[in-house]
Protein backbone atom coordinates (compact mmCIF):
# COMPACT_ATOMS: atom_id res chain seq x y z
CA UNK A 1 0.00 0.00 0.00
CA UNK A 2 1.36 3.38 -0.81
CA UNK A 3 1.97 5.65 1.71
CA UNK A 4 -0.10 9.42 1.59
CA UNK A 5 2.16 12.56 1.83
CA UNK A 6 0.90 13.91 5.06
CA UNK A 7 -0.50 17.55 5.22
CA UNK A 8 1.62 20.56 5.82
CA UNK A 9 0.78 23.94 7.59
CA UNK A 10 2.44 26.58 5.73
CA UNK A 11 -0.42 28.90 5.63
CA UNK A 12 0.89 32.15 7.80
CA UNK A 13 4.65 30.53 7.68
CA UNK A 14 8.26 31.20 6.20
CA UNK A 15 6.88 29.04 3.80
CA UNK A 16 4.03 30.64 2.28
CA UNK A 17 5.66 33.86 2.38
CA UNK A 18 7.87 32.06 0.16
CA UNK A 19 5.62 30.65 -1.75
CA UNK A 20 3.51 34.79 -2.52
CA UNK A 21 6.90 36.12 -3.33
CA UNK A 22 8.02 33.20 -5.77
CA UNK A 23 4.59 33.68 -6.90
CA UNK A 24 4.91 37.94 -7.19
CA UNK A 25 8.51 36.81 -8.86
CA UNK A 26 6.49 35.19 -11.40
CA UNK A 27 4.20 38.25 -12.06
CA UNK A 28 7.00 40.42 -12.72
CA UNK A 29 8.47 38.03 -15.26
CA UNK A 30 5.47 37.95 -17.33
CA UNK A 31 3.04 35.47 -16.33
CA UNK A 32 -0.55 36.51 -15.14
CA UNK A 33 -1.13 35.77 -12.01
CA UNK A 34 -3.18 36.91 -9.34
CA UNK A 35 -3.70 36.91 -5.20
CA UNK A 36 -6.57 33.45 -5.66
CA UNK A 37 -3.28 32.14 -8.15
CA UNK A 38 -1.04 32.80 -5.04
CA UNK A 39 -3.60 31.36 -2.38
CA UNK A 40 -4.16 28.12 -4.67
CA UNK A 41 -0.54 27.61 -4.49
CA UNK A 42 -0.64 27.45 -0.67
CA UNK A 43 -3.28 25.21 -0.78
CA UNK A 44 -2.13 22.77 -2.92
CA UNK A 45 1.02 22.32 -1.39
CA UNK A 46 -0.53 21.96 1.98
CA UNK A 47 -2.48 19.47 0.30
CA UNK A 48 0.27 17.55 -1.68
CA UNK A 49 2.70 17.38 1.43
CA UNK A 50 6.08 17.97 0.74
CA UNK A 51 8.46 14.84 0.20
CA UNK A 52 10.68 15.88 -2.67
CA UNK A 53 11.94 18.79 -4.86
CA UNK A 54 10.26 17.25 -7.83
CA UNK A 55 7.07 16.64 -6.09
CA UNK A 56 6.95 20.42 -4.95
CA UNK A 57 7.93 21.58 -8.40
CA UNK A 58 5.26 20.08 -10.36
CA UNK A 59 2.88 21.10 -7.16
CA UNK A 60 3.50 24.68 -7.89
CA UNK A 61 3.65 24.07 -11.88
CA UNK A 62 0.02 22.55 -11.96
CA UNK A 63 -1.48 25.68 -10.69
CA UNK A 64 0.68 28.68 -11.42
CA UNK A 65 0.98 27.16 -14.85
CA UNK A 66 -2.09 28.08 -17.06
CA UNK A 67 -0.18 28.50 -20.61
CA UNK A 68 2.51 26.65 -22.46
CA UNK A 69 4.58 29.51 -23.46
CA UNK A 70 5.14 29.84 -19.48
CA UNK A 71 7.29 26.84 -18.86
CA UNK A 72 10.51 28.08 -19.52
CA UNK A 73 9.92 31.10 -17.47
CA UNK A 74 8.55 28.77 -14.54
CA UNK A 75 11.55 26.23 -14.72
CA UNK A 76 13.86 28.98 -14.92
CA UNK A 77 11.79 31.00 -11.74
CA UNK A 78 12.27 27.62 -9.96
CA UNK A 79 15.69 27.20 -10.41
CA UNK A 80 16.82 30.27 -9.20
CA UNK A 81 14.54 31.55 -6.36
CA UNK A 82 14.69 27.80 -4.71
CA UNK A 83 18.82 27.79 -6.08
CA UNK A 84 19.59 27.16 -2.31
CA UNK A 85 19.27 23.37 -2.26
CA UNK A 86 20.22 23.19 1.39
CA UNK A 87 17.00 25.17 2.24
CA UNK A 88 14.67 23.43 -0.04
CA UNK A 89 16.20 19.85 1.49
CA UNK A 90 16.06 21.06 5.37
CA UNK A 91 12.45 22.46 4.71
CA UNK A 92 11.46 19.06 2.93
CA UNK A 93 12.77 17.40 5.78
CA UNK A 94 11.01 18.86 8.24
CA UNK A 95 7.91 17.87 7.08
CA UNK A 96 9.08 14.11 5.98
CA UNK A 97 12.25 13.41 7.61
CA UNK A 98 12.74 10.41 5.74
CA UNK A 99 12.72 11.60 2.64
CA UNK A 100 16.17 10.43 0.94
CA UNK A 101 18.67 13.28 -0.38
CA UNK A 102 18.55 13.57 -4.37
CA UNK A 103 21.61 14.36 -6.26
CA UNK A 104 21.69 17.86 -8.11
CA UNK A 105 21.24 18.09 -12.60
CA UNK A 106 22.99 19.97 -14.30
CA UNK A 107 20.35 22.33 -16.13
CA UNK A 108 19.59 23.09 -19.80
CA UNK A 109 20.20 27.35 -19.73
CA UNK A 110 16.76 28.50 -20.68
CA UNK A 111 15.96 31.63 -22.81
CA UNK A 112 13.97 33.24 -20.24
CA UNK A 113 16.76 32.94 -17.68
CA UNK A 114 17.60 36.54 -17.85
CA UNK A 115 13.70 38.56 -18.01
CA UNK A 116 13.18 35.95 -14.54
CA UNK A 117 16.71 37.12 -12.69
CA UNK A 118 15.66 40.86 -13.71
CA UNK A 119 12.63 40.52 -11.92
CA UNK A 120 13.69 38.44 -8.98
CA UNK A 121 16.64 40.92 -8.09
CA UNK A 122 14.57 44.34 -9.23
CA UNK A 123 14.06 45.12 -5.29
CA UNK A 124 18.17 44.82 -5.28
CA UNK A 125 18.90 46.79 -8.59
CA UNK A 126 16.43 49.40 -7.56
CA UNK A 127 18.49 49.73 -3.91
CA UNK A 128 21.70 50.13 -5.80
CA UNK A 129 20.12 53.06 -8.07
CA UNK A 130 19.12 54.57 -5.16
CA UNK A 131 22.59 54.98 -3.37
CA UNK A 132 24.28 58.20 -3.86
CA UNK A 133 27.33 58.01 -6.65
CA UNK A 134 29.53 60.43 -8.15
CA UNK A 135 28.55 62.54 -11.19
CA UNK A 136 30.30 62.01 -14.56
CA UNK A 137 30.22 64.25 -17.32
CA UNK A 138 30.47 62.21 -20.44
CA UNK A 139 30.47 63.86 -23.77
CA UNK A 140 28.29 61.42 -25.65
CA UNK A 141 28.72 62.79 -29.00
CA UNK A 142 30.45 59.75 -31.00
CA UNK A 143 29.08 56.83 -28.82
CA UNK A 144 26.80 54.54 -29.72
CA UNK A 145 23.22 55.09 -28.42
CA UNK A 146 21.48 52.56 -26.37
CA UNK A 147 18.63 51.67 -28.85
CA UNK A 148 21.59 50.95 -31.58
CA UNK A 149 22.65 48.54 -28.68
CA UNK A 150 19.29 46.95 -28.57
CA UNK A 151 18.39 46.03 -31.82
CA UNK A 152 21.66 44.38 -32.56
CA UNK A 153 21.57 42.20 -28.76
CA UNK A 154 20.23 38.84 -29.02
CA UNK A 155 16.51 38.59 -27.83
CA UNK A 156 17.15 35.56 -26.47
CA UNK A 157 19.24 36.79 -23.71
CA UNK A 158 17.39 40.26 -23.63
CA UNK A 159 16.24 41.19 -20.05
CA UNK A 160 12.13 42.17 -19.34
CA UNK A 161 13.04 45.89 -20.01
CA UNK A 162 14.71 45.30 -22.59
CA UNK A 163 12.14 43.22 -24.58
CA UNK A 164 9.48 45.53 -23.76
CA UNK A 165 11.27 48.48 -25.35
CA UNK A 166 11.71 46.74 -28.18
CA UNK A 167 7.68 45.79 -28.47
CA UNK A 168 7.24 49.47 -27.93
CA UNK A 169 9.54 50.51 -31.15
CA UNK A 170 8.03 47.77 -33.27
CA UNK A 171 4.48 48.55 -32.14
CA UNK A 172 5.30 52.15 -32.76
CA UNK A 173 6.18 51.40 -36.32
CA UNK A 174 2.75 51.02 -37.79
CA UNK A 175 2.01 48.00 -39.14
CA UNK A 176 0.97 47.78 -42.77
CA UNK A 177 -2.36 48.30 -43.77
CA UNK A 178 -2.51 46.94 -46.81
CA UNK A 179 -5.93 45.41 -46.94
CA UNK A 180 -7.66 43.86 -50.54
CA UNK A 181 -10.69 42.97 -50.91
CA UNK A 182 -11.23 39.30 -51.55
CA UNK A 183 -14.19 37.03 -53.76
CA UNK A 184 -15.58 36.23 -50.38
CA UNK A 185 -18.53 38.40 -48.58
CA UNK A 186 -19.57 39.63 -45.33
CA UNK A 187 -22.57 41.32 -43.77
CA UNK A 188 -22.13 44.78 -43.79
CA UNK A 189 -25.29 47.30 -42.45
CA UNK A 190 -23.65 49.44 -45.00
CA UNK A 191 -22.87 47.43 -47.96
CA UNK A 192 -23.34 48.24 -51.19
CA UNK A 193 -24.73 44.74 -52.71
CA UNK A 194 -28.30 43.43 -51.05
CA UNK A 195 -27.84 40.10 -48.80
CA UNK A 196 -31.01 37.93 -49.62
CA UNK A 197 -29.44 34.96 -47.68
CA UNK A 198 -29.51 37.13 -44.41
CA UNK A 199 -32.64 38.87 -45.48
CA UNK A 200 -35.07 35.23 -45.79
CA UNK A 201 -32.96 33.73 -42.71
CA UNK A 202 -34.11 37.10 -40.78
CA UNK A 203 -37.73 36.83 -42.18
CA UNK A 204 -38.34 33.47 -40.68
CA UNK A 205 -38.45 34.79 -37.37
CA UNK A 206 -41.37 37.00 -38.12
CA UNK A 207 -42.88 34.27 -40.32
CA UNK A 208 -42.19 35.88 -43.87
CA UNK A 209 -44.74 38.54 -42.55
CA UNK A 210 -41.47 41.10 -42.49
CA UNK A 211 -39.17 41.21 -44.97
CA UNK A 212 -36.11 43.75 -44.01
CA UNK A 213 -33.27 44.52 -46.35
CA UNK A 214 -29.96 43.17 -45.48
CA UNK A 215 -26.22 44.17 -46.64
CA UNK A 216 -22.97 42.42 -47.63
CA UNK A 217 -19.62 43.74 -48.16
CA UNK A 218 -16.51 42.03 -50.36
CA UNK A 219 -14.38 41.16 -47.21
CA UNK A 220 -11.10 42.84 -46.60
CA UNK A 221 -7.81 40.51 -45.75
CA UNK A 222 -4.32 41.30 -45.62
CA UNK A 223 -2.20 39.38 -48.64
CA UNK A 224 -0.15 36.63 -47.47
CA UNK A 225 3.35 37.71 -46.57
CA UNK A 226 6.31 34.79 -48.22
CA UNK A 227 10.06 35.55 -45.80
CA UNK A 228 12.83 33.95 -47.12
CA UNK A 229 15.55 35.19 -44.62
CA UNK A 230 19.52 34.66 -44.96
CA UNK A 231 20.88 33.26 -41.68
CA UNK A 232 24.56 33.24 -42.86
CA UNK A 233 27.51 34.45 -40.56
CA UNK A 234 27.04 37.74 -41.79
CA UNK A 235 23.25 38.10 -42.03
CA UNK A 236 22.33 36.07 -38.58
CA UNK A 237 22.42 39.56 -36.55
CA UNK A 238 20.19 41.57 -38.91
CA UNK A 239 17.84 38.19 -39.13
CA UNK A 240 17.48 37.71 -35.89
CA UNK A 241 15.93 41.20 -35.47
CA UNK A 242 13.77 41.18 -38.35
CA UNK A 243 12.20 37.72 -36.95
CA UNK A 244 11.03 39.95 -34.05
CA UNK A 245 9.24 42.36 -36.64
CA UNK A 246 8.09 39.42 -38.02
CA UNK A 247 6.51 37.94 -34.90
CA UNK A 248 5.00 41.38 -34.17
CA UNK A 249 3.26 40.54 -37.91
CA UNK A 250 2.27 37.10 -36.31
CA UNK A 251 0.76 38.61 -33.63
CA UNK A 252 -1.66 41.10 -35.82
CA UNK A 253 -3.57 38.45 -37.26
CA UNK A 254 -1.56 38.09 -40.51
CA UNK A 255 -0.83 34.96 -42.27
CA UNK A 256 3.22 35.08 -42.70
CA UNK A 257 5.28 32.24 -44.06
CA UNK A 258 8.46 31.88 -42.88
CA UNK A 259 11.64 30.52 -44.04
CA UNK A 260 15.32 30.97 -42.96
CA UNK A 261 18.21 29.44 -45.11
CA UNK A 262 21.95 29.23 -44.78
CA UNK A 263 23.38 25.58 -46.78
CA UNK A 264 19.69 23.93 -46.56
CA UNK A 265 16.04 25.86 -46.77
CA UNK A 266 14.71 25.34 -43.35
CA UNK A 267 10.62 26.03 -42.88
CA UNK A 268 10.19 27.97 -39.32
CA UNK A 269 6.51 29.16 -39.91
CA UNK A 270 4.98 26.79 -37.16
CA UNK A 271 7.75 27.75 -34.93
CA UNK A 272 7.19 31.62 -35.40
CA UNK A 273 3.76 31.20 -34.51
CA UNK A 274 4.47 30.50 -30.71
CA UNK A 275 3.08 33.90 -28.55
CA UNK A 276 6.43 34.19 -26.88
CA UNK A 277 9.08 35.83 -28.76
CA UNK A 278 11.72 34.30 -26.31
CA UNK A 279 10.46 30.52 -26.90
CA UNK A 280 9.81 31.37 -30.83
CA UNK A 281 13.46 32.03 -31.75
CA UNK A 282 14.38 29.81 -29.42
CA UNK A 283 12.58 27.48 -31.23
CA UNK A 284 13.85 28.74 -34.94
CA UNK A 285 16.97 27.75 -33.25
CA UNK A 286 16.26 24.66 -32.51
CA UNK A 287 14.78 23.84 -36.06
CA UNK A 288 17.90 25.50 -38.00
CA UNK A 289 21.18 23.36 -37.97
CA UNK A 290 23.39 25.74 -40.38
CA UNK A 291 22.68 29.02 -38.20
CA UNK A 292 25.56 31.26 -39.10
CA UNK A 293 26.98 28.66 -41.02
CA UNK A 294 27.49 29.37 -44.74
CA UNK A 295 25.25 30.29 -47.95
CA UNK A 296 23.93 28.64 -50.87
CA UNK A 297 21.26 31.65 -52.16
CA UNK A 298 20.46 29.13 -55.38
CA UNK A 299 20.18 25.81 -54.01
CA UNK A 300 18.18 27.41 -50.92
CA UNK A 301 15.44 29.32 -54.16
CA UNK A 302 15.70 25.83 -55.79
CA UNK A 303 14.10 24.07 -53.18
CA UNK A 304 11.82 26.32 -52.65
CA UNK A 305 10.45 26.84 -55.73
CA UNK A 306 10.23 23.42 -56.00
CA UNK A 307 8.64 22.44 -53.02
CA UNK A 308 6.81 25.01 -51.00
CA UNK A 309 6.31 27.76 -53.81
CA UNK A 310 2.70 26.64 -55.16
CA UNK A 311 1.95 25.88 -51.41
CA UNK A 312 2.48 29.02 -49.86
CA UNK A 313 2.84 31.78 -52.73
CA UNK A 314 -1.03 31.99 -53.30
CA UNK A 315 -3.59 34.67 -53.08
CA UNK A 316 -1.62 37.78 -54.25
CA UNK A 317 1.13 36.90 -51.58
CA UNK A 318 3.79 39.29 -51.34
CA UNK A 319 7.69 37.67 -50.99
CA UNK A 320 10.54 39.39 -49.05
CA UNK A 321 13.95 38.08 -49.34
CA UNK A 322 16.44 39.09 -47.02
CA UNK A 323 20.61 38.40 -47.95
CA UNK A 324 23.40 40.26 -48.91
CA UNK A 325 23.18 38.44 -52.46
CA UNK A 326 26.53 37.52 -52.07
CA UNK A 327 26.32 34.07 -53.83
CA UNK A 328 29.18 31.72 -53.89
CA UNK A 329 27.59 28.65 -56.19
CA UNK A 330 26.63 29.16 -60.27
CA UNK A 331 25.74 32.79 -60.64
CA UNK A 332 23.10 31.07 -63.89
CA UNK A 333 21.11 29.23 -61.50
CA UNK A 334 20.55 31.64 -59.01
CA UNK A 335 19.29 34.18 -62.40
CA UNK A 336 16.87 31.05 -63.34
CA UNK A 337 15.87 30.60 -59.74
CA UNK A 338 15.46 34.17 -59.17
CA UNK A 339 13.23 34.53 -62.27
CA UNK A 340 10.96 31.76 -61.36
CA UNK A 341 10.44 33.51 -57.92
CA UNK A 342 9.69 36.75 -59.78
CA UNK A 343 6.91 35.11 -61.80
CA UNK A 344 5.45 33.29 -59.08
CA UNK A 345 4.71 36.07 -56.40
CA UNK A 346 2.51 39.74 -56.97
CA UNK A 347 5.37 41.97 -55.59
CA UNK A 348 9.39 40.68 -55.26
CA UNK A 349 10.90 43.27 -52.03
CA UNK A 350 14.66 42.48 -51.51
CA UNK A 351 16.01 43.28 -48.02
CA UNK A 352 20.19 43.92 -48.39
CA UNK A 353 21.54 45.28 -45.06
CA UNK A 354 24.60 46.27 -47.35
CA UNK A 355 22.71 49.24 -48.51
CA UNK A 356 23.34 50.86 -44.86
CA UNK A 357 26.80 51.69 -46.56
CA UNK A 358 27.02 54.88 -48.24
CA UNK A 359 29.50 53.48 -50.96
CA UNK A 360 27.47 50.54 -52.08
CA UNK A 361 27.63 49.79 -55.75
CA UNK A 362 25.92 46.47 -57.50
CA UNK A 363 28.76 45.10 -58.67
CA UNK A 364 28.75 42.06 -57.03
CA UNK A 365 28.12 38.94 -59.77
CA UNK A 366 24.93 37.47 -57.29
CA UNK A 367 23.69 41.24 -56.45
CA UNK A 368 23.91 41.87 -60.68
CA UNK A 369 22.24 38.28 -61.04
CA UNK A 370 19.13 38.99 -58.57
CA UNK A 371 18.50 43.13 -59.09
CA UNK A 372 16.68 42.36 -62.33
CA UNK A 373 14.02 39.62 -60.67
CA UNK A 374 12.85 42.30 -58.39
CA UNK A 375 10.20 45.15 -57.55
CA UNK A 376 12.13 47.05 -54.76
CA UNK A 377 15.67 47.15 -53.50
CA UNK A 378 15.55 47.87 -49.49
CA UNK A 379 17.75 48.21 -47.06
CA UNK A 380 16.72 46.17 -43.47
CA UNK A 381 19.56 47.25 -40.96
CA UNK A 382 17.73 49.59 -38.40
CA UNK A 383 14.44 50.32 -37.20
CA UNK A 384 13.60 53.09 -39.76
CA UNK A 385 14.06 50.98 -42.26
CA UNK A 386 11.54 48.82 -40.60
CA UNK A 387 9.50 51.41 -40.64
CA UNK A 388 10.06 52.59 -44.30
CA UNK A 389 9.22 48.96 -45.14
CA UNK A 390 6.07 48.96 -43.58
CA UNK A 391 5.25 52.12 -45.57
CA UNK A 392 6.06 50.26 -48.76
CA UNK A 393 3.82 47.27 -47.90
CA UNK A 394 0.88 50.17 -47.12
CA UNK A 395 1.40 50.74 -50.79
CA UNK A 396 2.97 54.05 -49.88
CA UNK A 397 7.18 53.48 -51.12
CA UNK A 398 9.64 55.65 -52.53
CA UNK A 399 10.86 55.75 -56.18
CA UNK A 400 14.42 55.80 -54.47
CA UNK A 401 13.92 52.05 -54.49
CA UNK A 402 14.25 50.98 -57.74
CA UNK A 403 16.53 48.64 -58.71
CA UNK A 404 17.65 48.95 -62.09
CA UNK A 405 18.64 52.72 -60.57
CA UNK A 406 21.38 50.86 -58.73
CA UNK A 407 22.34 48.91 -61.80
CA UNK A 408 22.52 51.83 -63.84
CA UNK A 409 25.01 53.23 -61.40
CA UNK A 410 26.86 50.25 -61.06
CA UNK A 411 27.32 50.09 -64.86
CA UNK A 412 27.97 53.83 -65.06
CA UNK A 413 31.10 53.39 -62.20
CA UNK A 414 32.26 50.16 -64.05
CA UNK A 415 32.61 52.22 -67.82
CA UNK A 416 34.18 55.16 -66.26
Amino acid sequence: MTAVAPAVAVAGGKLADNIAFFARTLRKAGLKLGPAATLDAIAAVEAAGLTTREDFYWTLHCVLVTRREDDAVFDEAFRLFWRSRELLEKMIAMFSPTAPPREAKAEKKRAGESRVADALFEGAKRNEKTREKPEIEVDARLTVSGNEVLRAKDFAQMSVAEIEAAKTAIAALRLPADYRKTRRYRSDPRGERIDPRKMMQASMRTGGELILPKFRSRREVHPPLVVIADISGSMSQYTRIFLHFLHALTENRRNVHTFLFGTRLTNVTRQMRHRDPDAALEECAGAVRDWSGGTRIAEALHVFNHVWSRRVLTQGAVGLIITDGLERDSIDALDAEMGRLHKSCKRLIWLNPLLRFDGFSARARGVRAMLPHVDEFRSVHSLDAMADLCAALSGTGGADTDPRRWLAAADAAMAA
